[in-house]
């Protein structure tokens, strides 16, 4: 399963929009209002939970800077990625665009589409506030 975000536009270079992805303590700052838990595991892992949702550890796996920044699962049942592709747009301008991947049931792709969608949708909007 392949689901992606729509791009978001961030005036800021691609550069600095790579450093704030990076730092996964950012990755607070991005959440959903419905996040009822977020706590830094090591410094590239961190766990979050939104309410009704089991919790999912993410770790930073490969970082190519400045246009790319891989997190994976850490754990659990499920295996997938959350990909930030960033391209620069110009000098102090850069697009992201956010891209889940993971391998599923049909079943389990049929109940988490819907929600997956929607909370890289909610990430790639609130990335410009806080870049």
């Amino acid at each position: 399963m392949k689901l992606e975000s729509p791009k978001t536009t961030i005036n800021k270079s691609a550069q600095d929009t790579f450093d704030f992805l990076s730092d996964v303590k950012n990755f607070e700052k991005l959440m959903p209002e419905n996040i009822s838990k977020f706590k830094i595991l090591e410094e590239d892992k961190f766990l979050f939970a939104l309410k009704g949702m089991p919790e999912i550890v993410l770790k930073k796996k490969e970082a190519i800077a400045p246009n790319k920044i891989v997190l994976g699962a850490a754990g659990g049942k499920l295996d997938f990625s959350l990909t930030g592709n960033i391209t620069e747009v110009a000098a102090d301008k850069s697009e992201v665009e956010l891209i889940f991947e993971g391998e599923f049931n049909a079943m389990m792709a049929m109940m988490i589409k819907g929600p997956i969608t929607k909370f890289i949708e909610t990430l790639a909007s609130n990335l410009p506030a806080q870049v």
